[in-house]
């Protein structure tokens, strides 16, 4: 089953679905800075675009552009500033 997301006032749109390696999103990520938690761990990959990201505990942006991709624990909250649409996809674990 698809299930849609929608996050910050619609700046944020995903798809979550269940695959044989667990559940993921795919989403777009409009231009702003949006601050997210999380409840699992997460892979996060640009798929088209770039973004920042500052991790937990980090002071600095981290530039992630189309191809790359970064890890957050669970139970943890991280910002990422996209300055045009990104798109992204997130696997859970």
């Amino acid at each position: 089953m698809i299930t849609v997301n929608e996050y910050f006032e619609g700046n944020v749109k995903s798809l979550a679905y269940q695959s044989a390696d667990g559940k993921s999103t795919i989403g777009i990520i409009e231009k702003g800075v949006y601050q997210f938690g999380t409840t699992k761990h997460e892979t996060m990959r640009v798929i088209e675009g770039s973004l920042k990201a500052r991790l937990p505990g980090e002071i600095d942006w981290k530039l992630i552009n189309a191809g790359e991709s970064f890890e957050i624990d669970a139970d943890c909250t991280f910002d990422v500033q996209a300055d045009a649409q990104v798109s992204y996809l997130c696997k859970y674990k």
